[in-house]
């Protein structure tokens, strides 16, 4: 199938769900978040906090990808998009946040022994202009791309930050979460990918880039440079319970708890 039209399927098919999801949710009042699946997991934590703090409010979390989330704030299906990438052509309407900075890991498998690659390697090997790990210091194997599909935010900041004019080789495998890529990766030692840094787990290895090892600090003294915005995404200025929300997020506890899980704090020096 087109990479093009899978996406535009799958786009409608989260539209559907997320407006079947929000007319059962409103009946029970709340705010719905939807969008990026980099961000889903960490929305989810500040949200379980949130409504400890507030037992009588209800925020339900929605991934199914950065612009599937800012598609839905822009048609009212959610309150707040979730995106993984900056606003881009008409996008830049609404009004959006950065709630915190993420860096893009480079993942593969525990058992390869390569560690590091300098940028424009990786360049090359998303290209598919090096096929075989044995080129980059690893064993004598094929490489197994894996990327996120077309709309991903986490796609967009790897093509931005990564690719540049080149494309992504097309004999890649397509999945349509960070989670699925990680799966994909820890149960194949020829594969490699890219995830939010945050989700980064023992089941897969980070490799260095061109010497520096994917880390806050790293990313806070600008050694390590694949880094992109977590972005809040409304309609207009938030208000109401959307407000609150936000301003729980921005303030120091939230902003502890997410450094803690691995992203840059919005109140960090970087």
């Amino acid at each position: 199938m087109n990479p093009n039209l899978k996406a535009l399927l799958s786009f409608l098919t989260f539209l559907l769900f997320l407006s079947v999801a929000v007319g059962c949710q409103r009946s029970k009042a709340g705010i719905t978040v939807a969008g990026s699946t980099s961000v889903e997991p960490f929305a989810e934590l500040l949200a379980e906090e949130y409504m400890m703090k507030h037992p009588h409010s209800r925020i339900y979390v929605q991934g199914g990808g950065s612009t599937a989330g800012i598609e839905a704030v822009r048609s009212h299906a959610a309150h707040i998009g979730m995106s993984s990438r900056s606003l881009i052509g008409r996008e830049k309407s609404l009004h959006a946040i950065t709630i915190a900075k993420d860096a893009i890991a480079i993942i593969i498998h525990p058992q390869n022994p390569v560690q590091n690659l300098p940028l424009v390697k990786v360049r090359e090997l998303y290209s598919g202009k090096i096929k075989n790990w044995k080129e980059l210091g690893g064993k004598d194997h094929s490489i197994i791309l894996v990327t996120r599909e077309e709309g991903s935010g986490t796609r967009e900041a790897f093509q931005r930050l990564v690719m540049g004019e080149e494309e992504i080789a097309l004999e890649a495998l397509v999945q349509d979460s960070n989670g699925a890529i990680r799966q994909v990766v820890a149960g194949d030692p020829n594969a490699v990918g890219y995830i939010s840094l945050g989700l980064v787990n023992e089941k897969v290895k980070a490799l260095n880039i061109s010497g520096a090892e994917p880390s806050v600090i790293n990313i806070e003294r600008g050694r390590y440079h694949l880094v992109r915005p977590f972005l809040f995404i409304f309609n207009e200025e938030p208000a109401g319970e959307a407000k609150t929300f936000l301003d729980f997020v921005m303030g120091p506890e939230a902003q502890r708890l997410l450094s803690r899980e691995g992203l840059v704090s919005i109140l960090s020096k970087f």
